[in-house]
């Protein structure tokens, strides 16, 4: 009887001395002067007064700590309903602290404040790490937890995801898998796979009912290299998506999108987001097949030859090709065809979502009438596009109506075009109230 007590008591004892250990761990973070010395610590790296409503342990489905409440003061206050931070348990009894997994619940995290708050982490003097020197990435959690974490955006929009994120011993993602449950692009799912050990990935997002896909790289600078700069290259296949799905809650195009798109982007080693946004550059070639624009009439607008807002164009095919540069988008070599309408032009899209470019519309006037072009102004917004004559096309349009009603009109608003252009071309000018 005595020998399987005795091995009963060893069996037990690690498991006292670790309940034991558990119960200490959290009289001890549960206190008071834990949670305020905790707090006042990160208020003073963060530079801004930091708030924690608890502070316990977590035993499922693995021991960890968890702050309840936390929350960033600022202008936008930056708020986390709970997080948790389980440790790597072996290190942790080894008197390393290893995180294992970070856990975010039902977060809020303004663009401002995150924005303020990095620039201020970017402000804080921190030693650079030696040529050649591999940066410790031991102290990064091998696995990060997104549920329902939300960002909001400067204009107010707000997009709410779920995330699941696994990294590998050198700090970067092994594996990530996200959907979007909140937003406008709510019902998108993407996944991230990394290739072997290099610093290239496979994305595979899905996307108003299409595919998004292709390979993405990073190239780090090399050891001893003068432009310290990261590179990213990514080169992606759209597939049958819905164009409204990525322009929601704006409902400027509908139609499917097939489009082939090349990325590229140079940047520091320590970036923004923001400045990471403006480094991005992309180049899309496009087309839309049942294309329909919403709120602009391009046959009405050359049949009067006026002001036009409002309507909609349904069109056979559209294509063109998409540069960005950071947030200013340029629509270029535009073609669009219907059976009545046949439109060519360039767009320019400004970070504030404003129009501005032109648009040449040739209408088919019936069976013997043959082809009219009117050239046309794009000017307001996403919102609400508006287009209307150049200044030398609406004077030509004038001459053209005197001397020939109705078909004089188009055939002098597209002289008059042409010859404002010679005459900004002659004079090096450019033509003002377009």
């Amino acid at each position: 009887m005595r020998r399987p007590l005795r091995i009963a008591l060893w069996c037990l004892l690690p498991l006292l001395l670790l309940a034991a250990l558990l119960l200490a761990l959290q009289r001890w973070v549960a206190g008071e002067a834990f949670r305020e010395r905790l707090a006042a610590e990160a208020s003073d790296v963060l530079g801004a007064p930091v708030r924690a409503q608890a502070i316990g342990l977590a035993l499922w489905p693995v021991p960890g700590v968890a702050v309840d409440g936390l929350s960033i003061q600022a202008r936008t206050p930056l708020s986390l309903q709970r997080v948790e931070l389980r440790p790597r348990w072996w290190d942790l009894l080894g008197g390393r602290l290893r995180v294992q997994t970070l856990v975010v619940r039902q977060a809020v995290l303004p663009e401002a404040t995150v924005a303020l708050l990095g620039a201020r982490a970017r402000a804080a003097p921190a030693p650079a790490p030696a040529d050649g020197e591999a940066i410790d990435f031991s102290l990064l959690p091998r696995e990060l937890v997104l549920d329902e974490v939300s960002w909001l955006a400067a204009d107010g929009a707000r997009t709410t995801v779920n995330a699941e994120l696994r990294f590998a011993d050198d700090g970067w993602p092994a594996k990530a898998e996200l959907a979007i449950v909140g937003g406008a692009l709510r019902g998108t799912t993407a996944t991230l796979r990394r290739e072997g050990e290099a610093t290239a990935w496979a994305l595979d997002a899905r996307v108003g009912g299409g595919r998004v896909r292709g390979p993405v790289a990073v190239t780090l600078p090399g050891a001893g290299a003068k432009d310290r700069r990261v590179v990213l290259d990514g080169r992606l296949r759209t597939e049958g998506v819905e164009v409204s799905a990525l322009t929601a809650p704006r409902k400027t195009l509908t139609g499917r999108l097939q489009a082939d798109t090349t990325l590229d982007a140079r940047f520091p080693e320590r970036v923004s987001a923001e400045a990471l946004v403006n480094a991005l550059h992309s180049d899309t070639r496009f087309t839309v097949s049942g294309a329909t624009l919403h709120g602009l009439d391009l046959l009405k607008a050359a049949s009067t030859v006026g002001l036009s807002s409002g309507g909609l164009t349904e069109l056979d095919t559209l294509a063109g090709q998409v540069n960005t540069r950071g947030k200013a988008i340029q629509l270029s070599n535009l073609v669009a065809n219907s059976g009545l309408l046949a439109a060519t032009g360039e767009v320019a899209i400004s970070p504030g979502r404003a129009l501005s470019g032109r648009v040449r519309v040739d209408v088919t006037r019936g069976a013997t009438a043959g082809v009219v072009g009117v050239p046309l102004a794009v000017g307001g917004t996403l919102d609400d596009p508006q287009v209307t004559l150049t200044r030398a096309a609406l004077l030509g349009a004038a001459i053209g109506t005197a001397v020939m009603p109705g078909v004089g009109t188009g055939a002098g608003a597209n002289i008059g075009d042409r010859l404002g252009e010679g005459l900004k071309g002659l004079f090096g000018g450019r033509e003002k109230g377009r």
